[in-house]
């Protein structure tokens, strides 16, 4: 019995000893607009790829496209990379667009599956915004500048990596976009394959350069291990964009107004509290104009001030104004060369009209509310009606109002069961007069 534990531990240690020994490749999955969250879902297992010492790392992608700060910083942790970076356009019907063509000429091998296309990378000013529609001199020169520094990047890219120049340059002067099969034919990828495993083949035993030298990959008795982009990632990929991020911060401006309205109710102030959150956070990942965000919280103001000032409606106005021209600006289009579309108008103009009606209207009845005589308390019954219980006197007397019975004078001796009105109270006794036939 004792031999066969022992063989049993000697067994479980060598397995084990094999497999702390095995290395890994790394699977990266990114489907969706390059934006900082695909960024630093890059460049985090990039980095801890290196420290491992990963075989490769292979990033599976489908993309429109995306942000060019975020594209140039993914390109350069390729770049830097120790270790070999595979790009794999897929699945099928997938697309590498715009900034995915730059990603790929940047990877140290590219393949695509069956059915996938790339290119069509010509920036352009997003629409939306106020000056997208300009045809000024000087945004077709900025238009010309951004153009012109994208092709000498991409040829960099493409010389590098022995990629076709000429293709990529029409990629981004004239949008051109073509096959995998076309690709292949035109040296813009370096293979196609119909699935990961096929592609694990081909790369099986080739030879990389890298910044610290050549590396060679050996794919026997490697791990392969798929990493999703994490929950937290995938919740701000989600709200990163730009309509639902907008529609967040008003909800947390509705929030914290119910709140502040209605103090104690708790519920409204929370939510108002969780979507602010929300919106902040997912204004971290985007080119946020803080002049637009500025007006917003102006229109707002404007809005509440109309109720405390007289201004025969010019401060509603003005907010709208504000709130209207602050949203158009939020998202800075001119940093978003990509797929980033600035806030529709067809979002935008109902928010603010509900907006503006919705505080004109509410703050209104709070202040007709507060200018009310009150209805409660002891200045709610003066004024009130009752009836004499008791005959009343300038000294003593009862009587009943609001079904309560109260002890009651007057100036001038009154009846019982006469109809009375409450003229004033001095602590707890009414002084009372009757009341004048109606």
């Amino acid at each position: 019995m004792f031999k066969k534990f022992t063989r049993l531990g000697i067994f479980l240690f060598v397995w084990c000893l094999a497999d702390l020994q095995a290395k890994e490749l790394w699977v990266l999955e990114v489907d969706g607009v390059i934006n900082p969250v695909a960024g630093a879902y890059i460049r985090s297992h990039l980095e801890k790829a290196q420290r491992n010492d990963v075989v490769a790392l292979i990033i599976k992608m489908d993309t429109p496209g995306g942000l060019l700060s975020s594209m140039r910083d993914i390109i350069k942790n390729i770049l830097n990379s120790s270790v070999p970076v595979i790009v794999y356009v897929s699945p099928r019907g997938a697309q590498a667009a715009s900034a995915g063509v730059f990603i790929a000429y940047a990877a140290h091998f590219t393949a695509m599956a069956p059915g996938t296309n790339i290119g069509a990378a010509h920036p352009v000013n997003m629409g939306g915004g106020m000056g997208s529609q300009m045809d000024s001199s000087s945004s077709k020169a900025m238009l010309e500048k951004v153009t012109n520094d994208a092709v000498a990047f991409i040829k960099t890219l493409a010389q590098q990596r022995g990629r076709n120049v000429d293709w990529a340059e029409k990629a981004i002067r004239e949008s051109v976009s073509i096959t995998e099969t076309e690709a292949i034919k035109l040296h813009v990828v370096d293979a196609i394959a119909a699935n990961l495993d096929e592609l694990l083949t081909i790369i099986d035993g080739k030879t990389f350069k890298t910044p610290e030298g050549d590396r060679t990959i050996d794919l026997k008795q490697v791990k392969i291990k798929t990493i999703p982009m994490g929950v937290h990632r995938r919740i701000l990929d989600i709200i990163s964009d730009p309509t639902v991020a907008y529609i967040l911060l008003m909800l947390g401006f509705y929030g914290l107004y119910f709140e502040f309205s209605s103090p104690g109710a708790v519920l409204p102030g929370v939510l108002g509290g969780i979507f602010l959150i929300l919106a902040f956070f997912a204004f971290q990942v985007l080119p946020i104009n803080y002049a637009g965000l500025a007006l917003i919280i102006v229109g707002i103001l404007l809005f509440i001030l109309e109720v405390k000032i007289v201004s025969y409606g010019l401060l509603t106005i003005g907010g709208i104004i504000a709130m209207t021209l602050g949203s158009m600006m939020l998202i800075d289009v001119n940093q978003a060369p990509d797929t980033l579309r600035a806030i529709s108008l067809k979002v935008i103009i109902p928010i603010v009209l509900f907006t503006a009606a919705f505080i004109v209207v509410a703050l209104s009845y709070v202040v007709k509310a507060h200018r009310r005589p009150p209805t409660t308390g002891r200045e709610g019954i003066i004024g009130e009606r009752g009836k004499a219980i008791t005959n009343i006197s300038a000294t003593s007397g009862m009587v009943q109002v609001h079904g309560e019975y109260w002890k009651a004078v007057a100036d001038q001796p009154i009846e019982k069961e006469t109809a009375i009105t409450v003229l004033s109270i001095d602590g707890m006794v009414l002084k009372v007069a009757p009341l004048k036939n109606d």
